[in-house]
């Protein structure tokens, strides 16, 4: 939704916003009920997914298969005709990079969570091209930096899930840490190396027009995109100096803040 806002002279209008909240709403479950169907059984011998309707039994693996076609496809109709097909692609791609790569991935190498980075991330490309409606010609430089802040940024999230839920992880059978032996320095350092990477490319925005530096929205936006990083880094250094799981929980939680105020910043300081 940020994403799209960010585009400049995007249509403000309340019934696109609405739609294109609803067609990625759409895709987004659609993805996620497919990864329930297909871990329907690890996810019933875990403690934080046992719940889940497939895994659970609530309902049917061939009812969750109809609702992730219906929503998969309702979804990418909707940003294909109310907004470019490029959105719709894009979209489609991404629920299938997520469901049929990353989802049996992650029981193979932890190389998963890179693949799983790239769905992650495409929501952002995804607004952000639906910002240019049918027949504009698209800037796709705003669009990748957008990709390259969430795609940097779900590392030390999700590794802080997976320190986590290590456990439980390990138990099912999913690789997901960087390290074998689990929850290492090694696990630790890459998160602060990630959260370093965040810096300059959640500040580049302000340098290559997107946002603006002057007055003082530009200020006040800026200045909250640093300190948001300055806070995320030192989060992960916490983590690699005190490698428990209350410091993990506070990167995971920190990441969730993190991002809420990186893109309501650079919204607020758009050129």
């Amino acid at each position: 939704m940020i994403s799209y806002l960010l585009v400049p002279d995007v249509l403000y209008e309340w019934w696109r916003i609405l739609l294109l909240f609803a067609g990625g709403l759409l895709v987004t479950g659609s993805a996620n009920a497919i990864n329930m169907v297909v871990e329907k059984d690890t996810d019933a011998r875990m403690k934080r997914t046992a719940k889940r309707p497939v895994a659970a039994g609530r309902i049917t693996p061939e009812q969750g298969w109809g609702f992730a076609i219906l929503t998969g496809a309702l979804g990418v109709l909707i940003l294909g005709y109310y907004f470019n097909w490029w959105a719709a692609g894009i979209a489609a791609f991404s629920l299938f990079l997520y469901a049929f790569v990353y989802t049996p991935l992650k029981k193979v190498n932890s190389i998963a969570v890179l693949m799983g980075a790239i769905p992650g991330a495409l929501p952002c490309l995804i607004g952000w091209v639906a910002g240019f409606v049918h027949g504009q010609q698209i800037d796709w430089l705003g669009g990748l930096i957008l990709f390259g802040i969430q795609f940097l940024w779900q590392f030390p999230h999700f590794w802080a899930i997976a320190w986590i839920a290590h456990k439980d992880y390990s138990e099912a059978g999913f690789k997901l840490l960087p390290s074998e032996k689990g929850p290492t320095k090694f696990t630790a350092l890459q998160t602060i190396i990630y959260s370093l990477l965040l810096l300059p490319i959640s500040a580049a925005p302000f340098f290559v027009g997107m946002c603006t530096l002057e007055g003082m929205r530009g200020l006040i936006g800026f200045v909250l995109v640093i300190l948001a990083n300055v806070f995320m880094i030192f989060r992960s250094v916490v983590l690699y100096q005190k490698m428990d799981v209350s410091s993990a929980r506070k990167v995971m939680f920190g990441s969730y803040f993190y991002l809420v105020v990186v893109l309501l910043a650079l919204w607020l300081a758009k050129a």
